[in-house]
Parts: structure tokens; C-alpha cells; sequence
């Protein structure tokens, strides 16, 4: 199974989590293409000399954050009572497409997965 990558995950990445590298390498040789959105890089970017991060996301698709989605990111986050945008954009994007989340922040995203409706699995880095 493909996944979307939160911050925590780029992160992890970026700090050379053998694990997390294994099962990234493990999905792009099954063709798997890993997910991560555009706010997410925003938040775990912090310097051009991130190697190890920029290398990560070469094999994954970004996702844009787009301006007809903010209603929607909003209401969720809403109903969810979390305040944190990027999060429920991460949600909303693995709900839609039937991805878990590799996240380091489970608890975090338990309420806004909750109050989206669909369940997803949320995987710990």
C-alpha cells in the first residue's frame, strides 16, 4: 500500500530513520508512489542543506494545497476541533484516496480522521 507522509515522517527522513528509508525504498521498487502534500514540506523545509529530505521526495508525488479546498479543510477541522490545517489537509487527501498516514503524530490525527468519516490507518514512525 502506498501512504501520505506527514511532517513528522519528512522529519524522520531527514534524520535518516533507517526504517522509514527501508519500507520508502520497499514502496517505489513495487511502483508504489508515496504521497506527501505541499504544506507538509513547508513545515519539515528548514534549509537547503536538508539533503537527505530532498532526496526523500524525489520519489514522491506533492499534493497542492488548493484554494477550493479550504472550506472543506476548514469545516473538518471544525467538526474535528483541531487547529492544525496541515494535518486535516493530510487527512483529506489519504481519505480520498485510501491511503494510511505515516505520521508521528497519531494522536493528533485520531480526531480529525474520526470526524472525516472514513478510517484510515495511521502508521508511527
Amino acid at each position: 500500500m502506498t501512504v501520505v507522509y506527514d511532517a513528522g515522517a519528512l522529519i524522520a527522513a531527514e534524520r535518516s530513520n533507517r526504517e522509514l528509508w527501508a519500507e520508502h525504498r520497499a514502496r517505489l521498487e513495487l511502483g508504489l508512489v508515496p504521497v506527501t502534500t505541499a504544506p507538509v514540506i513547508a513545515e519539515a523545509s528548514r534549509s537547503a542543506r536538508q539533503v537527505h529530505l530532498r532526496r526523500f521526495l524525489r520519489g514522491c508525488e506533492v499534493v497542492s494545497f488548493l484554494g477550493e479546498q479550504a472550506h472543506e479543510v476548514g469545516t473538518l477541522a471544525g467538526k474535528a476541533g483541531a487547529s492544525d490545517v496541515v494535518d486535516v489537509h493530510v487527512v483529506l487527501v489519504a481519505q480520498r484516496r485510501g491511503l494510511g498516514v505515516v505520521t508521528s503524530d497519531q494522536d493528533d490525527l485520531e480526531p480529525i480522521v474520526s470526524a472525516g468519516g472514513r478510517r484510515i490507518p495511521l502508521l508511527r514512525v
